[in-house]
């Protein structure tokens, strides 16, 4: 049994599939509480719901793509399973992940698309770090920014590791708080090797809290 938020259809609004049909299985509970969080009604609300249930609500949408999210979704040990019943059945599984759990165990049919958590979230000394080491080409980092002291954290991390050198990498601005367009200034003034990452559901559907 797994404890489920909610699953929803919709685009994805993040990531190298931006814009693609999604569905959507966002799990309940994060023990991390970054100050930006957007999915806190995630870390109590759900329903403990079997894995057949699961992949038979998720196969009702006319897609094959499949986002499993949170909170975070690997603190419930059984999310691995839930991901290897998809990955059996012909899906596309990606899994957003906030990096504090390890990759290990993941199968590694799947894209991993995890946080490296900036100091600007309050939550940086949670990191994993041994996972730098577990991402795969197909992978994807993604690191959300508060600012400029944030944005050197991460372009300093970025050259230090390799990162680019690694999978994608992704930076995000936290939405509402930090210029998309310096961001995109500084990236460009740097050289970066990295994708600037807007939230697509944001801009579509800004007034939906939930299920986008």
């Amino acid at each position: 049994m797994l404890n489920v938020n909610e699953i929803f259809f919709s685009l994805q609004g993040e990531g190298t599939r931006a814009g693609r049909p999604c569905v959507f299985v966002r799990l309940t509970g994060c023990p991390l509480r970054c100050v930006w969080c957007d999915t806190a009604y995630a870390f109590h609300e759900g329903e403990h719901r079997g894995l057949d249930a699961i992949v038979a609500e998720a196969s009702r949408h006319p897609a094959r793509l499949l986002c499993l999210t949170g909170g975070e979704p690997l603190v419930q040990p059984e999310a691995f399973d839930l991901v290897c019943r998809f990955l059996d059945d012909g899906w596309e599984v990606t899994v957003e992940t906030s990096g504090h759990v390890s990759l290990a165990p993941l199968d590694r049919r799947t894209v991993a698309i995890m946080d490296i958590k900036a100091p600007g979230s309050g939550e940086q000394d949670r990191m994993d770090w041994a996972n730098l080491a577990r991402l795969k080409p197909i992978d994807e980092v993604k690191i959300v920014l508060s600012g400029r002291e944030d944005y050197e954290w991460a372009r300093n991390l970025i050259r230090e590791k390799g990162l680019a050198e690694r999978c994608t990498v992704l930076l995000s601005p936290v939405h509402g708080v930090f210029d998309p367009a310096r961001l995109a200034g500084w990236i460009l003034e740097d050289g970066l090797p990295v994708r600037l990452q807007l939230q697509l559901h944001k801009a579509l559907w800004p007034d939906a809290k939930r299920g986008v």
